[in-house]
């Protein structure tokens, strides 16, 4: 009986450089989710509603939904850089999330809650396409 480790497939560069890449949307997005929220919580009158929507609140309360968000949406790009699973499933619902809020914010700032909601399906494609390649690379 032979004791040969397994084969493990390739690690792809490509794969590396685009989860890393999400890590940094990541954690850019999470910070910019928190400076929407600080400037929710320090004036009420910078944001506007363009219509009556039905998730309209208080802006205030908008703050905080972006300052939380983006506590956690970095918390979970920074554990990226180790590989952790804990920080891709992490990654995956924070961005999952954000797309849900920003969907909701769209009356407030719609060309930024676009670009946000982009940028959120890259960082889940990445994440559950290439996510395990940067684990692999750590173990090394």
């Amino acid at each position: 009986m032979s004791t040969t480790a397994p084969r493990r497939a390739p690690v792809s560069g490509l794969a590396v450089g685009v989860t890393i890449t999400a890590a940094i949307i990541l954690i850019l997005g999470g910070i910019l989710h928190a400076m929407e929220g600080v400037v929710g919580l320090a004036t009420n009158e910078f944001y506007v509603s363009t219509q009556n929507w039905i998730f309209k609140f208080d802006v205030t309360t908008w703050g905080w939904i972006h300052i939380l968000v983006g506590l956690i949406a970095v918390a979970a790009g920074v554990g990226l850089f180790s590989g952790a699973v804990w920080a891709r499933t992490l990654g995956v619902i924070v961005a999952a999330v954000s797309i849900l809020v920003n969907f909701a914010w769209l009356p407030y700032y719609p060309v930024w809650a676009v670009v946000i909601i982009v940028f959120d399906f890259f960082v889940i494609w990445a994440l559950t396409s290439h996510g395990r390649d940067v684990t692999v690379v750590n173990e090394r």
